[in-house]
């Protein structure tokens, strides 16, 4: 993974960064809002849901009940407070992807905010024959671990630094299945080429301009995003 930091790559401006705050009222109230409403193309497929960092399934109900108007069956995580990279989390989230597959008789879209996004990666990467696509929301997957505002606080909960994670699979590593990175150009928290990626790291970027803590918790975000999975979700099959 490559050392050097673009103007592209940096992490984002402090004013930027500053108005984060403004959206946690929404991840705040996630669990009471209305589902956004789009067309039921679901077709009953599994979604694995994973918040980001320092959050809990709370934060991710509002995206989970418009999958679920939109036809898809939302799984939680049940990862608790996702604060950093851990092996024991990463295995129930194996097994959980494992019964959820096995109930619902479908190969699963995984889906990732943040640092969840690691997770869902990682996961398509070690369980091809299980998922169906990957989709990440604001994931800094790409480029250097710290072109972020998040490292350092993420480091003062891990036992590890952010570089040295204790799984030893590269996020970068694009996993086998149609793979989607969400990206935001005024995200506040992680550089926009970082959670986009390259050609080589994903099959599409697509470009949703809310804040980072907006992404899985704007309505207008959301509405995008299952939207997005929608027009992508007929060209799934199972084997």
């Amino acid at each position: 993974m490559s050392e050097s930091i673009s103007d592209d790559s940096r992490a984002p401006p402090l004013f930027r960064c500053i108005t984060e705050p403004l959206a946690l009222p929404k991840i705040a109230t996630a669990p009471y809002r209305r589902p956004v409403l789009t067309e039921e193309r679901g077709g009953g497929r599994p979604v694995l849901v994973l918040p980001g960092m320092a959050s809990g399934d709370k934060s991710t109900a509002l995206l989970r009940n418009s999958l679920a108007a939109a036809g898809y069956k939302p799984w939680a995580g049940g990862l608790g407070r996702n604060l950093t990279i851990s092996p024991v989390k990463f295995r129930n989230l194996e097994l959980r992807l494992l019964e959820m597959v096995g109930v619902e008789r479908q190969h699963a879209i995984i889906l990732g905010w943040s640092l969840g996004g690691f997770y869902a990666r990682v996961l398509a990467q070690r369980h091809p024959a299980k998922v169906a696509m990957v989709a990440t929301l604001g994931t800094p997957f790409s480029g250097h671990r710290k072109a972020n505002h998040a490292w350092r606080i993420y480091e003062m909960l891990a036992n590890h630094k952010v570089d040295a994670p204790p799984l030893p699979d590269d996020p970068a590593i694009k996993p086998a299945m149609h793979t989607i990175a969400f990206w935001s150009p005024v995200d506040g928290i992680v550089s926009p080429s970082s959670a986009r990626g390259t050609d080589e790291e994903r099959d599409e970027a697509i470009a949703l301009p809310f804040r980072h803590f907006e992404l899985g918790c704007s309505r207008r975000a959301v509405k995008q995003v299952v939207e997005a999975l929608n027009e992508r979700v007929a060209l799934i099959e199972d084997a």
